[in-house]
């Protein structure tokens, strides 16, 4: 080959390389801009709450039968993994049953706004061999045998409360949550309130040292252990016990009335701390007041950045934002979870804006 043949392809290859590079750069700076590539779909990660869980998987799916150009990928790692997920940058937004206070919002590096998404409850799930009552809990029984100290089935606490069941002489088997959850804080929140004890001992977190118990990662795990192993409780999100037709008990609440979790009992928790909720949307509504109130309730959140550099994420987060506290809150019921109440959702949609 002749050498200015040589040079000419010498240079037509490097023509070619610096176009690539050019192309490469200008994707790149199209993605973090927020324009997306033409045909392809927008991703947006989440992570956290397996307590939400149910509601997210038929949120995003509805929502992408809507907007096909955006999908959501969500990992159902438990709250305290959505929050250090979210905190490293490794998802788009988190999700956690917790609500995080002034000090962990300040561990941080930009403002998170935590957005109530719906209402749940945690409830104490069972396996009897032989009966299918449904169990009363007396606030005192549960702390109790979460402390280790009410440890047979056949205790004076239980068969006080439900006569006519023929509890057995057998050990109870505590069941509780591994990884870091939202789940747990909700319960641990509400022992800490009846139980001076358990909040000087163990406290409300998404993980606690616990006194007693065989652990299962995430509502799905703490939902197996109870099916599987005879004589034993655990605390799961009602939805999970429903999808599993499992039983679970009444637990009386601060009016002294046995209330099962309900979309009812859970909406009055709610409505009766009203005017705390107006004050700050993080308020725990455990061990509500008013005579009808499921005592173990609780919102789940959302957790969303309120800077999001990329523009396409940032609309369609935004977006879903809105579509959620309007059309999302109509498909609550069909998985039982409780709406918000109209003036959180007030409260919310003055909320969106922040994100820029």
């Amino acid at each position: 080959m002749k050498t200015t043949q040589r040079r000419a392809l010498v240079v037509c290859a490097l023509s070619i390389a610096f176009a690539c590079v050019m192309l490469s750069s200008c994707n790149s700076s199209n993605s973090s801009s927020g324009e997306q590539p033409s045909g392809q779909p927008l991703l947006i990660n989440a992570a956290g709450s397996t307590f939400a869980y149910p509601i997210y998987s038929k949120w995003f799916n509805s929502y992408h039968q809507q907007h096909s150009n955006v999908e959501f990928n969500y990992a159902s790692i438990g709250s305290g993994g959505g929050i250090a997920q979210l905190r490293a940058v490794t998802v788009d937004v988190g999700a956690s049953d917790m609500p995080m206070n002034d000090q962990l919002l300040g561990t941080f590096k930009v403002k998170v706004l935590q957005f109530p998404i719906a209402l749940g409850a945690d409830v104490p799930a069972y396996n009897l061999p032989g009966i299918n009552a449904e169990l009363k809990f007396t606030p005192q029984t549960l702390a109790g045998i979460y402390l280790g100290k009410i440890t047979k089935w056949n205790d004076p606490e239980l068969t006080r409360v439900n006569p006519g069941v023929k509890l057995p002489n057998q050990k109870i088997i505590v069941v509780h949550r591994s990884d870091g959850s939202g789940t747990t804080f909700i319960w641990c929140d509400y022992l800490s309130k009846i139980s001076s004890e358990w909040k000087k001992k163990v406290g409300a977190n998404t993980s606690v040292n616990w006194p007693v118990g065989l652990g299962g990662k995430g509502n799905e795990g703490v939902v197996g252990l109870v099916q599987q192993t005879p004589y034993s409780i655990g605390y799961a999100e009602l939805t999970y016990c429903l999808q599993n037709n499992m039983l679970y008990g009444t637990v009386q609440n601060s009016s002294g009335n046995f209330i099962k979790a309900t979309l009812a009992s859970v909406t009055a928790a709610a409505a009766d701390n009203a005017s705390e909720l107006q004050r700050d949307i993080r308020a725990s509504i455990t061990n509500a007041p008013g005579a009808n109130s499921y005592p173990i309730s609780s919102f789940t959140y959302l957790l969303v950045p309120a800077s999001i550099p990329n523009a396409a994420k940032r609309d369609a987060i935004k977006d879903f934002l809105t579509w959620m506290l309007s059309e999302g809150q109509t498909q609550l019921q069909t998985i039982s979870y409780a709406p918000l109440p109209s003036a959180m959702l007030d409260v919310e949609k003055g909320m969106i804006p922040e994100i820029q």
